[in-house]
């Protein structure tokens, strides 16, 4: 059995492991003031172009958005989210949990627009209901979708005219930087966005994302928010060596394109067997609408999730590659759809 359910079935990357070891008996400072984690810290300042941003690491996604989340806002304000949004679908009701709101907004994509920011401000307008003040965003979108520069810049742009903070969610971002259809670079989003996460549980890491606060109302206090809320990791050294090997030289992007890649091989084939996709994703998850007998059948020697019914006969299943997903593997499922299907 074989799974394509997500991007992170496996541990990580065996130069990560060999790093822990070597370091293993090592004595240093605790809570993120360690070499590793300090020296991690400068790559990625200098990776994103900006030495003026605070950079903390954490451990897995929902824990990063739920703190950053309800340290960026004040008691009355609320989250926009797409209706598709992890945090709104996958968290647990996390942000709803410290009290502030998502306002939902349904999107045939998964992204946001500015239209879709100003919808929400014109009918919320006093005291009597919860202020929007964060729009939440993540790249791709919980669906595989990426966003172009041109529409980051849009949403960054009205964002900033409307006093509101841009949060961006990268537990995927690796797969959204090395899509063959996107134009953004990791520099871009230390002007575009007010805070964003680099995600490594799903490219690699055993665990470990990197939070850059990029403008300073939102910087203050955070490491006594990640320290009630239970993040601020004794053992930092686990997150700081991880995020330096993999941005010491370009593994993380290497990873990422690899998963990409694989990503690729699944899409091309299931186009020529001539099916159709519940959304156009260029990232390392696919949404293909497949026949339920066909289903049925591949499930026998893999594991994947059945999103979405399509209709009595046909359902959008989730295909998830990742950074150690073998090309044997690929083939092989590829070649197992083609016996079914007689092709």
């Amino acid at each position: 059995m074989y799974s394509f359910k997500n991007d992170y079935s496996e541990g990580a990357h065996p130069r990560i492991l060999n790093s822990l070891l070597e370091t293993n008996f090592e004595q240093i400072d605790g809570y993120g003031e360690d070499s590793y984690t300090l020296k991690a810290v400068e790559i990625l300042k200098q990776r994103i172009g900006r030495n003026d941003i605070d950079i903390h690491l954490l451990a897995g996604g929902t824990q990063t958005n739920l703190i950053a989340i309800s340290a960026f806002l004040r008691p009355h304000e609320a989250v926009i989210a797409a209706n598709t949004g992890h945090i709104l679908v996958h968290e647990t009701g996390a942000i709803e949990a410290t009290g502030h709101k998502i306002i939902s907004i349904e999107v045939s994509d998964g992204k946001l627009n500015d239209s879709h920011i100003k919808t929400v401000l014109d009918s919320h307008t006093d005291e009597h209901m919860v202020k929007p003040k964060l729009v939440y965003i993540s790249n791709p979108t919980e669906i595989g979708s990426i966003y172009h520069k041109d529409e980051l810049e849009q949403i960054s742009r009205f964002c900033k005219e409307n006093d509101l903070f841009l949060f961006m969610d990268g537990a995927r971002l690796g797969s959204a930087l090395c899509s063959d259809e996107n134009n953004l670079k990791l520099s871009d989003l230390g002007t575009l966005v007010d805070a964003f996460y680099i995600g490594g549980t799903k490219n690699g890491a055993l665990l470990g994302e990197a939070l850059v606060i990029c403008v300073d109302p939102l910087k203050e206090d955070f490491r006594f928010h990640m320290k009630q809320k239970g993040a601020l990791l004794a053992k930092g050294r686990l997150l700081g060596i991880q995020f330096l090997e993999l941005f010491k030289d370009d593994l993380y992007f290497d990873l990422a394109k690899h998963a990409n890649q694989m990503a690729g091989l699944l899409r091309d084939a299931i186009d020529k067997a001539g099916f159709r996709f519940l959304i156009d994703s260029p990232s390392n998850q696919l949404f293909p609408i497949l026949p339920n007998r066909l289903i049925t059948e591949l499930q026998k020697d893999y594991s994947f999730y059945v999103w979405s019914k399509a209709d009595d006969d046909n359902s959008a299943v989730r295909l998830v590659t990742s950074w150690a997903t073998k090309e044997e593997a690929v083939l092989a499922f590829i070649e197992d759809m083609k016996k079914v299907l007689k092709i």
